[in-house]
């Protein structure tokens, strides 16, 4: 999907071409994480390009993960995401290029490491440049509330070595803080006080939050050669707590063992980190304090909603669209705080405030409540679409029949959640309601059958609950009954059809048919421009 994407922007002149793009993906087996990730990606380029790599400046962005907190961006990635921005749309892949476009004239070889799901902005005086030459790690860090830094990497700078003035300032870094609570933050000397006292002695605490690291190549290199001597890994490394957390003066091992950030604790995780730890002690940590900057995360329904609907500073400081790149006839009563992407409206259709509406076709007959996601759907028959609603439309392909399944969930309801138990999902909560009493009322069994993973992580991920339908609105039709069926706790069956989990549908979807459709909404907008000039 990724390089079909690639292709596409590169055929429409959308993304520089003097760039070479490549896609790795993880090797088969057990998750590595984006530390191990990273570890890949070095050794695939090395497969790739032989002793040359080590003369690439590389942006490095991890792409992965299911995106269970933003499930509109599972089928075809975080870094594909649209924002209301631009003409036709950006997506994450653009807004990172053009946020770290002065990045690489003052890089020296090595690698940019980045995630998909966040926005750094920030403002440096005329002559300040972010430089990325020196040895070891290089870091940018971000003023930002306590609060934040229990859920962040938070640096303990050298106090000598910073004045806390002007917008940009080199640093050293005591150590490494990975996700510390507040009492760790205080007793490290990881808190700063910002801003003026003024007469009422007021002053703000802050801490400097990590996003994105620089690695020159000679650290890469020690890093390629680890990888290479661990063989195959068999744990998830994390790249910002088991690589920085080795670093500055002030490491120490202690975070080795502690696994309580782990989502998984694999076997050889210890070991592994304490090989790193090894590895890695004593290699310098510089930090970029970028004290005029702001971290933006839209990994979550909740942030998405509020960074593109909201009076958010993200929106003003991006200049985020109302309606970006899509047809909008005057007589659909869409609310000005909602937010339309790259989609057809008809004219009767109704949107409410705080919605985003994305890569769809919204029909005459369709009503949306307020702070609701619809996503690649095509809508052509009368549907309400409730308050407070996640739905999204995928194509799926199976034994070579290509088939639509529409996911419908509360913007609130907990993907990640699993229970063990199959006495224990009534504590599954599907749009408010428990997900036990839901079966009930669609004619479904709780046996372990329902659920597409092993009995260990019984959840709304892998529960098999959403109708394999013949057309694009048949399935979102019958999605919004079985939510109107739970809504007014009325029966509603769902016998007769074959159900796939979200688990499922990722691993069947057809993202042909997908790309297809999203082509044909760009062809028409495209075309109703050219009539519009004319």
């Amino acid at each position: 999907a990724f390089r079909e994407l690639l292709a596409e922007k590169l055929r429409r002149e959308e993304l520089p071409r003097g760039v070479r793009y490549l896609v790795c993906a993880d090797p088969p087996g057990p998750r590595i994480g984006n530390g191990g990730s990273t570890l890949h990606v070095l050794k695939y380029l090395e497969d790739l390009y032989g002793d040359q790599w080590t003369s690439f400046t590389v942006l490095l962005i991890h792409s992965g993960g299911y995106s269970q907190r933003l499930p509109s961006a599972s089928a075809l990635g975080k870094i594909f995401m649209a924002l209301p921005l631009g003409d036709p749309v950006y997506q994450m892949l653009e807004l990172k290029l053009a946020m770290y476009i002065d990045l690489p004239r003052h890089m020296k070889p090595g690698i940019l490491v980045t995630c998909s799901d966040d926005i750094e902005l920030y403002s440096t005086g005329v002559t300040e440049t972010i430089l990325l030459d020196k040895p070891g790690f290089t870091a940018l860090a971000h003023p930002s509330d306590l609060a934040v830094g229990t859920t962040h990497g938070v640096f303990v700078l050298d106090p000598c070595s910073f004045s806390g003035k002007g917008e940009l300032e080199y640093a050293s870094c005591h150590r490494f803080l990975h996700k510390p609570d507040v009492e760790t933050m205080r007793q490290s000397g990881a808190v700063c006080v910002r801003g003026d006292q003024g007469d009422l002695g007021v002053s703000s605490e802050c801490v400097y939050t990590d996003s994105v690291f620089y690695m020159d190549h000679h650290t890469a290199k020690q890093l390629l050669t680890f990888y290479k001597q661990v063989g195959t890994l068999r744990c998830e490394i994390d790249a910002y707590g088991d690589f920085l957390q080795a670093l500055g003066p002030g490491a120490t091992p202690e975070y080795t063992k502690n696994t309580s950030n782990v989502t998984k604790e694999d076997a050889g995780l210890v070991a592994v980190r304490q090989q790193l730890y090894s590895l890695l002690r004593g290699t310098a940590l510089s930090v970029v304090v970028l004290h005029n900057s702001h971290f933006y995360h839209i990994g979550t329904t909740q942030e998405y909603l509020f960074h593109l609907t909201a009076e958010s500073k993200l929106r003003s400081e991006l200049g985020l669209l109302s309606v970006a790149f899509s047809i909008l006839p005057d007589t659909a009563e869409v609310s000005g705080k909602s937010t339309i992407i790259q989609s057809i409206l008809e004219p009767g259709c109704v949107v409410g405030p705080g919605s985003v509406i994305e890569y769809s076709r919204i029909g005459p007959e369709v009503s949306v409540g307020k702070s609701s996601i619809v996503s690649g759907a095509h809508i052509n028959v009368k549907a309400d679409i409730p308050p407070n609603c996640f739905l999204s439309s995928v194509s799926v392909k199976i034994s070579d029949r290509v088939g639509h399944v529409t996911v419908v969930f509360g913007v609130g309801d907990d993907l990640k959640r699993s229970v063990k138990l199959l006495s224990d999902i009534h504590s599954l909560l599907f749009c408010g309601a428990s997900l036990a009493d839901c079966l009930e009322l669609w004619s479904v069994e709780a046996s372990d059958q329902l659920f597409s993973q092993e009995r260990t992580h019984l959840g709304l991920w892998t529960a098999r609950i959403f109708p394999v339908c013949s057309t694009p609105s048949e399935s979102v039709r019958m999605s919004l009954e079985m939510l109107n069926s739970v809504q007014h706790m009325s029966a509603f069956k769902l016998s007769g059809f074959q159900l796939l989990s979200v688990e499922e549908i990722l691993t069947y979807k057809d993202v042909e048919h997908m790309l297809k459709f999203r082509k044909q909404i760009y062809d028409e907008i495209c075309l109703q421009r050219q009539k519009d000039k004319s």
